[in-house]
């Protein structure tokens, strides 16, 4: 007897789990427009020294500000305002020849500086003057931020496991809401960046939570139309950030815009369920077979007709049981897939969030780039679910990573003249890697038992965010080589996707509940169903489970 044949009998994809994907769309739409908000918050818009100082009287008094800006910055070779330093003193000959003819000293910028507000009112940069020697600091706000993910990738995944999922995702709601709109006003850089360290964490909850339930509620055949379907929120989030970052123009506003969704969340959470299958793994039976008639009775089937068959699937060595991150290491098999599991997530998380944060270069404003970028996952998500379901979740994850690879790879020689062709391919890379990112979802989640699901997938989501967390750091060693970045996240997502090629197969197997399920042979997996409860199993069998 399984949890499958218990979900046959209630309808184990109905309106009931259809309701479990809606309620959980506005948390999830929440979750791209934070994680890659970074794209818009912390552009550097163009600047130069400010040189305001000199039209304080005498001489400089009488010059115009384009006099001013000649005899007090360099130019560029477009002819514009260098943005960094200016001359050690005002080089009035400019005015006469244009030229001293010498190559005179230069300064930082020593009252500030100026910018160019025309698209942006403010961002960080303009905020804390986070430009030149400290424009770095604006890619390190999103390191912070996904170090914060990672952090509660561990935390949620060992307290969703044992304090329930229901629980913790209301916990991650609060937090995120409480510590996204303090964000917006953070009065220091320090502050804004502690904020949004915090912001990541209780978000991860959402992240790991949402999917996991979607997927513990439905039957075997509906599982990768439910993590596919569910997933399209993201997509819709990604898109609407670009709507939205090109609508409100400060940094601080645009932060309560997108956190603003997670109000209606915590609305909708009453009506969310605890996840049956832990609940029966935990040895809750009264409250599973209450969310089970509820289940029934939305999708208008009889109730569970026995509570002996609930009592049946529990395992009592695991209600007083705690599962640690430990027990992902303890067997042999267990160990070899979170080994593997964990570079996987690192290949692929590593890679759509380089290919996302590099949204300019292509010929295209980044608003029309990041749209693009997010309209693309669209199409991708509903051509993964067909291969997924025909090809099988392993070769899928791999080859996505693989022809990701292929595309950053190509671009690293497609001459930036050719735009055209460098977005083209981009976008498509952009699509296969978020194929990839949609299949490791549903993947991890089939591959780890009930027990430790959470516990798996937070330290799954503790690798991948280490790869995001890098990804910015990837990107600023464009000043050592332009090609460099793209050549890493190259070979970062050929690697994870042979790695990928490692892991077992899931298609159309049952969620294995407990480490036993994971470590025995697939083939001996129905003997031991039929050893433990041999009259429960008989009078419940079915074509999946022999």
């Amino acid at each position: 007897m399984k949890f499958e044949n218990i979900l046959e009998e209630i309808d184990g994809f109905g309106p009931f789990q259809i309701a479990i994907i809606v309620l959980l769309c506005a948390p999830r739409i929440v979750l791209p427009c934070h994680f890659l908000l970074n794209n818009f918050i912390a552009v550097v818009p163009p600047h130069r020294c400010d040189v305001s100082a000199l039209g304080a009287g005498g001489l400089f008094g009488n010059l115009t500000l384009e006099q001013r800006l000649t005899v007090s910055i360099p130019a560029r070779e477009d002819g514009g305002p260098k943005s960094c330093e200016m001359f050690a003193e005002p080089r009035l000959q400019l005015l006469a020849d244009g030229s001293d003819g010498a190559d005179p000293p230069t300064v930082r910028c020593q009252s500030g500086w100026v910018y160019d507000n025309s698209t942006f009112t403010s961002t960080l940069a303009t905020e804390w003057d986070l430009v030149c020697d400290r424009k770095s600091l604006t890619q390190t706000t999103s390191t912070i931020f996904f170090f914060g993910v990672m952090i509660g990738a561990v935390a949620f995944g060992f307290l969703c496991d044992k304090y329930g999922r229901k629980n913790t995702l209301l916990a991650s709601y609060i937090m995120a809401i409480v510590f996204g709109f303090a964000s917006a006003f953070a009065n220091s850089y320090v502050l804004f960046a502690v904020l949004r360290f915090l912001t990541g964490f209780g978000l991860t909850g959402i992240s790991i939570n949402s999917i996991v339930l979607s997927i513990e509620w439905v039957d075997t055949r509906h599982r990768s139309f439910t993590a596919v379907i569910g997933s399209l929120s993201w997509s819709a989030g990604n898109m609407l950030l670009a709507g939205f970052a090109f609508l409100v123009n400060d940094w601080r506003t645009l932060i309560m815009t997108v956190t603003a969704p997670l109000g209606l969340a915590v609305l909708t959470w009453w009506w969310i369920p605890e996840s049956a299958r832990w609940l029966l793994a935990h040895g809750k039976v009264e409250k599973a077979q209450f969310y089970l008639d509820k289940c029934a009775k939305f999708n208008k089937r009889q109730k569970v007709s026995s509570k002996l068959k609930l009592e049946s699937l529990c395992n009592t060595e695991n209600q007083d049981k705690s599962y640690t991150y430990l027990h992902l290491i303890k067997t042999p098999k267990m160990r070899r897939l979170t080994l593997l599991a964990g570079i996987v997530w690192y290949g692929v998380a590593s890679t759509y969030y380089g290919i996302s944060f590099n949204i300019s270069g292509f010929g295209l404003n980044m608003y029309l780039t990041h749209f693009i970028y997010a309209a693309i996952e669209v199409p991708a998500k509903l051509t993964i679910y067909f291969c997924i379901n025909i090809f099988g979740r392993r070769k899928c994850q791999s080859g996505t990573l693989l022809l990701t690879g292929l595309c950053i790879g190509i671009n690293v020689f497609v001459p930036e003249g050719l735009w055209h062709v460098r977005a083209v391919v981009a976008v498509l890379g952009k699509g296969l890697s978020e194929a990839s990112f949609t299949t490791v979802f549903l993947y991890t989640t089939e591959l780890y038992p009930t027990v430790v699901r959470q516990n798996g997938l937070g330290y799954t989501n503790f690798m991948s965010r280490l790869g995001v967390s890098v990804a910015p750091l990837i990107l600023l060693l464009e000043d050592v080589w332009t090609l460099l970045p793209q050549v890493i996240i190259c070979s970062v997502a050929v690697s994870s996707g042979l790695v990928a090629l490692l892991l077992p197969e899931t298609l159309n197997e049952r969620l294995p509940e407990t480490i036993d399920d994971v470590e025995q042979p697939r083939g001996n997996q129905v003997s031991s169903d039929l050893a433990e409860s041999p009259a429960v199993f008989l009078e419940s069998k079915s074509a999946t489970d022999i």
